[in-house]
């Protein structure tokens, strides 16, 4: 049986509906991206949601994947660092309830890290991210072995140390696995856009991109042109174009460009993970042969049940069956 291991930030999501986008600009977020911010940040960000409704979650990019992937049946593993709190140890018990094998460093003296996601009343989803413990990586990749497992799947956060991001890359294709990366966000892409064209090119197999990540990559306004880009130094490149589905390329398909359209009237309640369910639906496929065309079906098929629930509480028979509707039809 083929097994996934994934490998990022092990965070804990705290889920917050905003009135307005007031917060944002208070605390200078970019709407829709991602920023790191310190304890102090952390405190000053606690003082202002007082009063809120706030949902607690198991988060961290790549975990939301490996969750998925394990719901839909597959042989899953996580690697991470968790402070030595409540917090960490409702990460480690929500992983290991769904049967993941958890690689997790308990460091001690530090805060689990979390990732305080601001929905804002258009459902777009802003991350204000206190890393803590997360970081700590190089505790948790001391205690496990890639070999054992056949794909990595890797989330584009750690490049806040992109040194031990290269080791990661490096020692995955050393051990023979097959790399799955996914871009993360479009600030990310945009300040280290030569860093992460040098790891794709050397050691990805599988490249993930929103609309908003690619063209960022790319340097233009063009989903197309960004995944032909990615296409070029990488085995197989997906862009999600959002409501209208995905876009593929492989070496199999040469120059078509594959396109994988939605086709439903969905409802959107939170686009929080959306990307993290379609790579699990993608990688779902691919574990098990599917062409391009239906790793990308499964992938929108995954996505959309997220997006209508508050952040990653989906139902376990509800993600299978999507995936079952997928194949039926």
């Amino acid at each position: 049986m083929t097994k996934i291991i994934g490998i990022g930030n092990a965070l804990v999501d705290i889920l917050v509906y905003l009135p307005d986008e007031k917060l944002l600009h208070e605390m200078s977020l970019p709407k829709g991206g991602m920023t790191h911010i310190d304890r102090k940040g952390l405190m000053r960000l606690r003082q202002r949601l007082v009063g809120m409704p706030v949902e607690r979650a198991t988060g961290g990019s790549a975990a939301n994947t490996i969750h998925a992937l394990a719901v839909l049946g597959n042989a899953t593993g996580i690697i991470g660092a968790v402070g030595d709190d409540e917090t960490g140890r409702f990460f480690a018990e929500q992983a290991r309830s769904r049967g993941i094998d958890t690689h997790l460093a308990v460091i001690a003296d530090e805060q689990t890290g979390t990732a305080n996601t601001l929905i804002t009343p258009d459902h777009e989803r802003t991350f204000a991210t206190h890393l803590g413990a997360a970081v700590q990586l190089g505790e948790a990749l001391k205690e496990v072995n890639l070999a054992d497992y056949d794909i990595l799947h890797i989330e584009g956060y750690l490049l806040q140390d992109h040194i031990q991001l290269g080791e990661i890359l490096k020692a995955a294709k050393e051990a023979g696995l097959t790399v799955s990366y996914d871009l993360a966000s479009w600030n990310i892409v945009r300040d280290h856009r030569a860093l992460i064209t040098g790891f794709i090119r050397d050691y990805v197999d599988i490249a993930f991109a929103n609309e908003e990540e690619a063209t960022a990559f790319c340097g233009q306004n063009d989903a197309e042109a960004a995944l032909r880009q990615l296409a070029a130094i990488t085995d197989i490149a997906v862009v999600k174009v959002g409501k209208r589905g995905a876009l593929g390329m492989s070496r199999a398909t040469g120059d078509e460009i594959v396109y994988a359209p939605i086709t439903e009237n969905i409802e959107v309640l939170d686009t929080t993970a959306a990307g993290d369910f379609f790579a699990a639906g993608f990688l779902h496929g691919y574990i098990h042969g599917e062409p391009l065309a239906t790793c990308m079906n499964y992938g929108n098929r995954t996505a959309a049940e997220v997006i209508q629930v508050m952040g990653t509480k989906v139902e376990p028979e509800r993600l299978r069956k999507a995936i079952e509707l997928t194949i039926e039809n």
